[in-house]
C-alpha cells in the first residue's frame, strides 16, 4: 500500500504544482489567460488519475477530463455537476496549447477554471482520506 500512495502522492503534487503555476500567473501575468487555463486542467487531469490509481484502475493516457471521470462513474456516482465542471476545462488542454487556436477568456472565466480546480483537488483528496497542505508536497 504504501507504495501505491507514494505514487499517488507524486501525481497530486504534479497536480499541485499544475494548480499553483496557474494561480501565481494569474497573480503576476493575468493577461496569460491561455496558460493559466491550460494548467487548470492539466491539474484536475492529474488529480482524476491520481484517484483512478487510489481505486485501482488503469491511468488511461487521455487529456479528456470527461472520459477520466467517466472511468470513475463506471465504480461509483458522480454528479451531473462534476461532469459539468469538468466540462468547463475539457477545451483548455488542446484548444489553448497551439497558435491559431485561440479562446477568449476572461478574467471571470479564469477565476472560475481555478475555483473548478481547487473543488477537484479538495473532493478527491477527501475521497482518498488525504490531506495534505500544498506547501508539504
Amino acid at each position: 500500500m504504501k507504495d501505491k500512495l507514494s505514487i499517488i502522492k507524486l501525481w497530486v503534487e504534479k497536480a499541485d504544482h499544475d494548480l499553483g503555476t496557474a494561480e501565481l500567473t494569474y497573480h503576476h501575468i493575468p493577461k496569460f489567460r491561455d496558460t493559466i487555463a491550460f494548467h487548470c486542467q492539466q491539474a484536475v487531469e492529474k488529480y482524476l488519475k491520481s484517484y483512478l490509481i487510489f481505486i485501482d484502475l488503469p491511468v488511461k493516457r487521455t487529456h479528456d477530463l470527461i472520459v477520466l471521470l467517466g472511468l470513475i462513474a463506471n465504480t461509483e456516482a458522480m454528479s451531473d455537476e462534476l461532469f459539468d465542471k469538468a466540462a468547463v476545462l475539457q477545451d483548455y488542454s488542446i484548444e489553448v496549447r497551439y497558435p491559431g487556436n485561440i479562446i477568449e477568456l476572461s478574467n471571470e472565466d479564469i477565476e472560475k477554471a481555478i475555483t473548478i480546480t481547487k473543488d477537484f483537488r479538495q473532493l478527491f483528496l477527501s475521497k482518498m482520506n488525504l490531506s495534505f497542505d500544498r506547501d508539504e508536497l
